[in-house]
């Protein structure tokens, strides 16, 4: 029999993507950084588009996106409320009912990269709320390797670069609680 144990914080992470996205990003981070705390670690920005245009028509052309990592480790029970607190941050900016910036968050531990999501599918385990975990990258071997039902973009070498780097930044982060 195994005994339940706490388990280990996580490095709270959200991808950032939306077209014109240096307008967008800026607004976006101060809201963030108010409820999350101060970003540690941003990306570059990421060529999101060319993985998909499902977006295009709600936020438009050129959709690009960056990845951002918040400085305070989470416990993984929080990831539930956290999307619920992006899906409103992502309201407030909407334009005529539309999207103007999606907000995907989620979380990096040293073994896995979760992200949240409302869309029900097999690799997906409800949290609450309404609330799905996917296990979108497990860490074997020494590096992120996607599942069958990963997103393209996070299939890409530019982002699981991105995600490995703040593998990295976490790991520093949870020797220095020790």
């Amino acid at each position: 029999m195994g005994t339940p144990k706490v388990p280990d914080l996580v490095n709270l992470v959200a991808l950032i993507f939306a077209a014109n996205l240096d307008y967008w990003f800026d607004r976006v981070r101060k809201r963030l950084e108010n409820v999350f705390g101060p970003i540690d670690y941003m990306s570059e920005e990421l060529d999101f588009e060319k993985y998909t245009l499902y977006y295009n028509q709600e936020m438009g052309v050129g959709i690009k996106s960056r990845l951002v990592s918040f400085a305070q480790l989470v416990h993984p029970y929080v990831l539930a409320d956290v999307k619920l607190i992006t899906n409103n941050i992502e309201d407030e900016f909407r334009i005529d009912g539309k999207r103007k910036v999606n907000i995907d968050p989620g979380y990096v531990h040293h073994a896995q990269f979760v992200l949240a999501t409302t869309k029900y599918w097999a690799n997906r385990v409800y949290l609450r709320k309404g609330i799905y975990a996917d296990v979108t990258l497990t860490y074997v071997r020494g590096k992120f390797v996607p599942g069958p039902f990963t997103y393209p973009n996070y299939r890409d070498s530019s982002y699981i670069d991105e995600i490995e780097k703040i593998r990295e930044i976490y790991l520093k982060k949870r020797k220095e609680l020790r």
